[in-house]
C-alpha cells in the first residue's frame, strides 16, 4: 500500500485524534519536525504519471500529423484535411466539460486508462484498415474525432491526478516540468509521424496506438490511489460548477481572461498561419518557410526547459505582467519589420512564455481548487482556452485576404492589448505564489492577497 504523503495529517488540525490526547497526558513527547517532501524527481507515482502522459502525448502528435497527409495522399483534398483538424478541435474542446465532471465522480486511474484503450483500439483497427485499402473520408473522420474526443475527457483527470500524488510546494515545479513533456511531444511527434508515413501509411497509427498501450500500462505502477472524494449528502457535482468555481475567484478569473484573450490573438495554429502566408506573399521558398516556422517553434521548446528556474526566481506579478504584455509589443513589431527571419525569432519569443506562464497558472489552480473539483474546474478552463483558438485562426485567415499582413499582425496587438489589461489589476500586482493559496484553501477567501495591507 502506497504511503500518505507527509502532509495529509494538515488536513486534520490540532485536536483531532482523542487517541493522541489521551496519550498526552501521560508523556508529552517534543513535537515532531515536519517531515520534508521527497524531491520531485524521487516521488515514483508523480513520475508514473509523467512518462505515461508522455507516451499519451507522443502518440496523439504522431498521428495528429498523419491525418491530413492521409487525406492529402488518398482524397487530395485539403478543405477536408482543414474540416477534419476543425472538428478534432471543437471535439476536445466541447468535451473537456463532461471530461472534468467524470475526472470528480470516477476512479481518475481507470478513466484514463479507459481513454487510452479505447484509442488503442480506434487506430489499432484504423492501421488495419488502411493495410487492406479502406480510407474512406467517414472512417479517417470517425476515427479523428473519436481520437479527440478521448482527449477532452482525459486532458483535465491528466492534470487533476498531479494534486492528488505531489505535496503542495511542489505543485509549481510538477506543473513546469508538464510543460516539457508537451513541447518535447509536439517537437518530436510531428517528425515521427511523417517519417512512419514514408514507410508505410498504417505505421504512424499503429505506432500510436502502441504508444498507448504503453501509457495505459505505465499507469498501472502508480501505488497511490486515485479516487476521488466522495460527495456529500446533497452535493450535486455538475458540470457548471468548474465555471461556478472561477467565477467566485478574482485572480483566476482575471486570468483566464487574459489567457483567453491571448489565446485567439496567438494561437499557435494562426501564427503559423499568418507567417506562412506572409512568406509566400513575399516569395519565400516552402523549405525557407519550413525553417521560418521552425525558428519560431524553437521557442516553445526553450521556454519549456526554462519554465522551472524562472519560476523559482521571478516573483508570478513580475512574472504575468511580463509575459502579458510581451504580446502586443511583439505584435506592434511584427506588423513593421520588413525581413522574414525577424519574423521568426520575434514569434519564438512570444511562443517562449507560454509554457512559463501555463505552469505557473496551473499551478494556481491546483492549489486553489479543491480536489474535489479539481476536474470541472480543469476542464472549464481547457473549454474557454481551446475554444478561443479557432476564432483567432479564422480572423487570420479572413483579414489577410482582405488587408494583408500588416493589418493581421497590427489586430494582433489591439487583441493581446486589450487581453492583458487584467493584469495591472492590483490583485496580480499583489499576487502570492501558489504555496500561500494552498495553504489558504480552508480559508472561505482562500485569497491571501486579501490579508495585505
Amino acid at each position: 500500500m502506497a504511503e500518505n504523503p507527509p502532509d495529509t495529517d494538515l488536513v486534520a488540525g490540532p485536536g483531532a485524534s482523542p487517541v493522541s490526547e489521551a496519550v498526552g497526558t501521560a508523556t508529552e513527547p517534543a513535537p515532531a519536525r515536519p517531515e520534508e517532501p521527497k524531491p520531485l524527481l524521487r516521488n515514483g507515482d508523480f513520475q508514473a504519471l509523467w512518462t505515461s502522459e508522455a507516451f499519451a502525448a507522443l502518440a496523439k502528435e504522431t498521428a495528429e500529423v498523419a491525418y491530413p497527409l492521409l487525406i492529402l495522399a488518398t482524397h487530395g483534398s485539403a478543405f477536408y484535411a482543414g474540416a477534419v483538424g476543425s472538428a478534432q478541435l471543437v471535439a476536445a474542446s466541447v468535451m473537456s466539460i463532461p471530461g472534468g465532471t467524470l475526472a470528480d465522480r470516477v476512479d481518475r486511474r481507470l478513466l484514463l486508462i479507459v481513454c487510452n484503450m479505447v484509442r488503442v483500439v480506434l487506430l489499432g483497427l484504423f492501421a488495419l484498415l488502411i493495410s487492406t485499402g479502406h480510407t474512406d473520408p467517414a472512417v479517417i473522420f470517425t476515427v479523428a474525432v473519436g481520437s479527440a474526443v478521448c482527449l477532452g475527457i482525459s486532458n483535465p483527470t491528466g492534470l487533476a491526478v498531479i494534486k492528488q500524488l505531489v505535496p503542495p510546494s511542489q505543485l509549481t515545479q510538477a506543473t513546469a516540468q508538464n510543460q516539457v513533456r508537451y513541447f518535447a511531444a509536439t517537437m518530436g511527434g510531428p517528425p515521427a509521424g511523417g517519417s512512419l508515413f514514408a514507410v508505410a501509411r498504417a505505421f504512424p497509427f499503429l505506432s500510436a496506438a502502441l504508444a498507448f498501450l504503453v501509457s495505459s500500462v505505465l499507469l498501472l505502477f502508480i501505488r497511490k490511489p486515485l479516487k476521488v472524494e466522495n460527495a456529500a449528502p446533497g452535493e450535486k457535482r455538475n458540470a457548471a460548477e468548474g465555471f461556478r468555481f472561477l467565477a467566485r475567484q478574482p485572480v483566476l478569473r482575471l486570468l483566464i481572461i487574459w489567457i483567453m484573450g491571448s489565446n485567439m490573438a496567438f494561437t499557435h495554429s494562426g501564427v503559423f498561419l499568418a507567417l506562412i502566408a506572409t512568406a509566400e506573399s513575399r516569395g519565400a521558398s516552402p523549405a525557407f518557410t519550413g525553417l521560418l516556422l521552425s525558428i519560431a517553434g524553437i521557442g516553445g521548446v526553450v521556454g519549456s526547459l526554462l519554465a522551472s528556474p524562472i519560476i523559482k526566481r521571478v516573483k508570478p506579478p513580475v512574472l504575468f505582467l511580463t509575459a502579458a504584455w510581451i504580446g502586443p509589443v511583439a505584435a506592434v513589431l511584427l506588423a513593421n519589420v520588413s525581413g522574414l527571419v525577424p519574423l521568426g525569432i520575434i514569434v519564438a519569443c512570444v511562443f517562449l512564455r507560454g509554457p512559463i506562464t501555463s505552469a505557473l497558472f496551473l499551478a494556481y489552480l491546483a492549489a486553489m481548487a479543491p480536489d474535489k473539483v479539481q476536474g470541472r474546474v480543469l476542464g472549464a478552463v481547457m473549454f474557454m482556452s481551446m475554444i478561443a483558438a479557432p476564432i483567432g485562426v479564422f480572423g487570420v485567415g479572413a483579414l489577410f485576404d482582405l488587408a494583408g499582413s500588416t493589418w493581421v499582425f497590427t489586430a494582433m496587438a489591439i487583441a493581446s492589448g486589450l487581453a492583458a489589461l487584467p493584469t495591472l489589476s492590483p490583485r496580480i500586482r499583489k499576487l502570492a505564489p501558489p504555496e500561500e493559496y494552498a495553504v489558504a484553501t480552508a480559508d472561505p477567501s482562500g485569497d491571501p492577497t486579501s490579508k495585505e495591507t
